[in-house]
């Protein structure tokens, strides 16, 4: 049965850019800009999946942490 959607964890990496993390799979990538790690994102996942088998969506889930005095 083929999945329908693979979400990504993306966050800021601290030396610049981007990281993207599959939930539940072995994938992570990492690019300078957001258009450069969409790229980078789908290429991992047609990588990773045959083409029978591979998911119709990527979903980017954006994480931001913030650190503020108390």
């Amino acid at each position: 049965m083929v999945e329908r959607e693979i979400v990504f964890s993306v966050e800021e990496s601290p030396e610049g850019g981007y990281e993207a993390r599959a939930l539940g799979y072995s994938i992570y990538t990492e690019a300078d800009s957001m258009e450069e790690l969409k790229d980078m994102v789908r290429d991992a996942v047609r990588c990773h999946f045959d083409e029978d088998s591979k998911p119709r969506v990527i979903r980017l889930h954006m994480v931001k942490d913030e650190v503020i005095p108390a």
